[in-house]
């Protein structure tokens, strides 16, 4: 059976097999930012994601057997841990393609927000969509 993304009214499609498994404004500590004042220091960021995953039915109650997202959520936060990153975007691709390794994740997408970026505004950032090999049967 082909995997099929849908997005963004209906993140999966469950015709598909595939389950929306979420994590909602997730906020992490990071070395981010192309400017001095932002080198050699953290600052919070915020990380929403949204993972196309196997349908967890099959699995029963068995938390073996399905995605968590405790390990999304550490995911991201391993990869925020790597070091100095320039740009909101390249967090994005980083834990959009950490994510995609797990076989059972057909789809991401990755909300990185940095609070206070802009003056006035609540805060800046990017959304990313990713899909993952085998995923690429793509509905509008």
């Amino acid at each position: 059976m082909s995997k099929s993304f849908v997005s963004p009214v209906g993140f999966a499609d469950a015709r598909q097999g595939l389950a929306h498994l979420f994590v909602r404004g997730l906020m992490v500590e990071a070395e981010i930012g192309v400017w001095d004042h932002e080198k050699g220091r953290r600052q919070i960021i915020r990380l929403d994601i949204d993972l196309a995953v196997d349908d967890p039915r099959s699995a029963g109650d068995d938390h073996g057997k399905v995605v968590c997202y405790e390990w999304a959520s550490n995911e991201a936060r391993a990869v925020v841990a790597t070091g100095h990153f320039n740009l909101v975007e390249r967090v994005a691709e980083e834990i959009a393609d950490r994510l995609l390794s797990d076989p059972r994740v057909h789809a991401v997408r990755i909300r990185v927000e940095k609070p206070g970026a802009i003056r006035g505004a609540e805060a800046a950032g990017i959304e990313i969509v990713r899909l993952g090999v085998g995923s690429l049967d793509v509905r509008p």
